[in-house]
């Protein structure tokens, strides 16, 4: 029940209250979601993506383990999702929609503050969660802006929009600056924290702004209800599978296997807002398996237990 009701009280309650803050501006005044979709791809999110990888310190030891683990993982969820999208025969922008809103999980606002609790602060299974956030913090700024303009574009004109966005230059200059320990002027890197703590923010507005712009109807019910199924039940069994085939036990296996099972990323609804891919879909996605998970992840967390 404590994991419950801390899940409900520190995660979903807060994010529904920014995403309610969303629907009622939305509502009232007509926001301009395209122009929150720009600041946050331009502006906010480059800025969060820099202080991170900027900010992140963890053994080499420790990243290879989790690095090895993510990739076995992701491909193996990744395959998933593709074996879903054929058997439902899913055509033009609901398939990348679906591969996003499985593949893209909210492992920052949602999956550090349930690491500190679960483990109670422990700095070891924080440090693991930490390269887990980098990496997904990264994935949708570089493989989810390609492969959801894959579908209309050649390859070639799809790399020139990936390489448009700031992010994908964000990332190397801010592992070369950590990697060297470049110290930042506090004057320049003080604006720039304070750019990044308004991601989630305005990440959050922006999925309000979205469900009160979008058209609530039960015509991708199915598939929603099919996404959270993804995302929050198999994503953690496959979790569990790859830890037993790694041999990892322990704190390790648990901190890796409870980072599966987190709710869809804000950033799939933020890729389909920015690049009008579904947009409807991606919202319900988002906003379904946040409140689902207050069940699906308290449940994964007592069966990690045993690991």
């Amino acid at each position: 029940m404590t994991i419950f009701l801390h899940i409900l009280l520190n995660n979903v309650v807060p994010l529904s209250i920014m995403i309610g803050l969303g629907f009622g501006l939305q509502r009232a005044f007509r926001l301009d979601i395209r122009t929150l979709s720009k600041l946050n791809f331009y502006f906010f999110s480059p800025a969060i993506l820099f202080t991170m990888l900027y900010e992140t310190t963890f053994t080499a030891e420790l990243a290879f383990q989790v690095l090895l683990f993510f990739v076995i993982f992701y491909a193996l969820l990744v395959a998933v999702a593709e074996a879903f999208i054929r058997i439902r025969r899913l055509q033009g922008g609901m398939t990348t929609a679906m591969r996003n809103s499985v593949i893209f999980y909210n492992s920052a606002n949602f999956g550090i503050p349930l690491n500190q609790l679960v483990f109670a602060g422990n700095p070891f299974t924080l440090s693991i969660q930490l390269v887990i956030m980098v990496i997904q913090a990264v994935l949708p700024n570089t493989l989810g802006i390609y492969t959801i303009n894959a579908q209309r574009m050649t390859v070639k004109e799809a790399m020139k929009v990936v390489l448009a966005f700031p992010a994908i230059y964000v990332v190397p200059l801010a592992l070369l600056f950590n990697g060297f320990d470049v110290p930042i002027p506090q004057p320049i890197y003080a604006p720039l924290k304070y750019i990044a703590q308004a991601f989630i923010a305005t990440a959050l507005l922006t999925l309000g702004a979205q469900l009160g712009n979008m058209r609530w109807s039960l015509s991708h019910i199915n598939l929603v209800f099919s996404s959270n199924t993804l995302r929050l039940l198999v994503s953690p069994a496959i979790g569990f599978f790859v830890v037993w085939m790694l041999g990892y036990d322990g704190l390790l296996a648990q901190a890796l296997v409870i980072s599966c099972a987190v709710p869809t990323s804000l950033s799939s609804v933020l890729l389909a807002v920015e690049f009008d891919n579904e947009p409807d879909f991606a919202s319900q996605a988002v906003f379904l398996s946040t409140v689902c998970s207050i069940v699906t992840v308290a449940v994964v967390i007592a069966l990690a237990q045993g690991l």
